[in-house]
Formats: structure tokens, C-alpha cells, sequence
């Protein structure tokens, strides 16, 4: 007869640490230390943290520290402390990792698809909006008039709500086009307040786009482009990189959409194949009627 196999332990439920000791009471180690497991939590990614959080109560209460998700959010966005927020930093970082875009809420029939690009801070409450990345130099190292960013089709914004923001280009339907079967597209490029989601005048839908302004341009365009630049940080080394197209644009024969972000910047370029022109579109939200601009777009469409 063959041996018979030996009982093994029956498996027993996830408990909390505890204290383990040696029998030299000035040689002792404590497993159920909160400040070892915080510092071992900000190694960890969003979704080791959430698998962490929910062994046991335990660990709950020390992942869910909201000093943890900051510390997660800021490494995984590469931005500087915002300092102050009016939300729970791990309500902020799961409304930037779990799948959600400003199409998610409303205008679904309307979306087609979206690519993240990243993170981006502002600072200076001042936003550029423009539709040309080749800018003249005088313009952008001089401290150029509003009226002379609007003479290069783009856009002086005030009153933006400080802090990161999150940056996506999508592509949607052609508003102009109302059949099932039209393949007339635009791209979008779509930046939100990472706080944005949180609000409830945002969820209700009771906070609209407002269109700023338009700009046709009825002559082949090689290229549809646009950018997003805290006024401040124009001139910035980085923000300065986005103006080189031969760096990021790719070949004129890739058609595929590009994107560039830096600290204080945000662009997308896709390059064109026949066309007869392009229709620019910059819309903002207000936080309310008299709030802070916590959302932009940058739409564009072909003639």
C-alpha cells in the first residue's frame, strides 16, 4: 500500500501583524509598526495599495492614509504639491486611473475614442490656448499683447483654477454631422482640473462648455494642432520644446496623432492627408457662473 499523505494546516484567514519579540528585550522587532508599512506603501502602485487596503481592517486604516495617495498621486502624475485640495487625495487619484474622461459623464453618443497624454501643473490662473505650434519667436519672447496672440488665431485665458491638470485627446463625431454611418470625425483636445469630477455641478451637468472663440482657416492645412501653456512658463526651457515640431511630430506621411506634455504645457499634433481647411473651436467651463475655469477644450474639424 502506498504511505498515506500527511494532513497539511488548514488555511487560516488574514489576521493583522503582531508583535513579534526576541528573548532579549533590547533586541525586539514589531511587525505591527504603521510607520514601516507607510514608507513600504509608497513603493507600491494604485492597485497593490487597494489589494493591500482590503486584507484587513488593519492595513485599511494605515493604506488609507490620505498622505499615502498623495505621496502615489504626485510620483505617478510627475507634478509638483499643489498644496491644498478640496477632496480626499484617493477619491483624486481613482478619478485619474480608472478609465474616466469628461465623455464618460455626457455626449457618449457623440464619442469615439481617447488616448491619456499626462499630467500637467498651472500656476499662474493665465492660460495661452492656440491652434499654431509655430508661433513667431518675437511673440513668444516678448510679453506680447492679447491682441497679438489673437492676430496668430490664439487665445489669452484668465481666472484658470490653479493646481494639475489632466490632459486627453479625444476623438469624437463631427457635430455637424447627424447620420449613423458618417465617418466625419474632429479631434479634441480635452484638459480638466483634477478635481473636476469630484464637484457636483460637474456631475449634474449643470456646468456648461462656453464657446470662446472660432478660427476657419479655408486653405489645405497640413497639420491639426493645439497646445495649452501656463502664460507664466511660455519661455520655459521645457515649454519651449513643444515649438520644435521636428522633434515630436513625426514624418509628414505619419498620420497618426502625436502628443507632447511638459510642467506647464500641453500640445497634440496630427498630421493631415487632402483636406480644404480647418475649423477651430476653444470652449471652457466655469466652476459655476462667476468660478474659476476648471476645464478646457481645443477642438478642430475639417472643412
Amino acid at each position: 500500500m502506498g504511505k498515506r499523505l500527511r494532513r497539511g494546516r488548514s488555511i487560516c484567514s488574514c489576521k493583522s501583524p503582531r508583535p513579534s519579540y526576541h528573548a532579549n528585550p533590547r533586541c525586539s522587532f514589531n511587525w505591527y509598526e504603521k510607520d514601516l508599512w507607510t514608507e513600504i506603501a509608497k513603493s507600491l502602485d494604485g492597485k497593490s495599495l487597494v489589494k493591500l487596503a482590503a486584507t484587513c481592517r488593519w492595513f485599511h486604516s494605515v493604506i488609507m492614509d490620505d498622505s499615502i495617495w498623495r505621496f502615489a498621486c504626485l510620483r505617478d502624475l510627475q507634478v509638483p504639491e499643489p498644496g491644498h485640495v478640496a477632496f480626499n487625495w484617493n477619491k483624486l487619484y481613482a478619478s485619474v486611473v480608472d478609465g474616466s474622461h469628461s465623455y464618460t459623464f455626457r455626449e457618449k453618443e457623440k464619442h469615439l475614442d481617447w488616448m491619456r497624454i499626462g499630467a500637467f501643473y498651472i500656476e499662474s490662473k493665465v492660460a495661452l490656448l492656440t491652434e499654431r505650434l509655430n508661433l513667431p519667436l518675437e511673440i513668444r519672447q516678448q510679453n506680447a499683447t492679447e491682441k497679438m496672440f489673437q492676430s496668430c488665431g490664439a487665445s489669452v485665458l484668465n481666472n484658470i483654477k490653479t493646481g494639475i491638470w489632466i490632459a486627453d485627446l479625444q476623438l469624437v463625431r463631427c457635430p455637424v454631422c447627424e447620420l449613423d454611418k458618417c465617418d466625419g470625425t474632429m479631434q479634441t483636445l480635452d484638459v480638466r482640473h483634477i478635481e473636476l469630477f469630484q464637484y457636483k455641478g460637474f456631475q449634474d451637468g449643470s456646468w456648461k462648455y462656453e464657446l470662446i472663440r472660432n478660427h476657419k482657416v479655408e486653405k489645405p492645412m497640413k497639420a491639426a494642432s493645439g497646445g495649452i501653456f501656463d502664460l507664466k512658463h511660455l519661455n520655459d526651457r521645457a515649454s519651449a520644446g513643444i515649438f520644435n515640431l521636428k522633434l515630436w511630430t513625426g514624418e509628414p506621411d505619419d498620420f497618426q496623432p502625436k502628443a507632447m506634455i511638459t510642467f506647464h504645457s500641453v500640445a497634440i499634433n496630427t498630421n493631415l492627408q487632402v483636406n480644404d481647411g480647418l475649423l477651430t473651436k476653444y470652449y471652457m467651463m466655469r466652476a459655476g457662473p462667476d468660478g474659476e475655469v476648471v476645464s478646457i477644450r481645443i477642438s478642430q474639424q475639417l472643412l
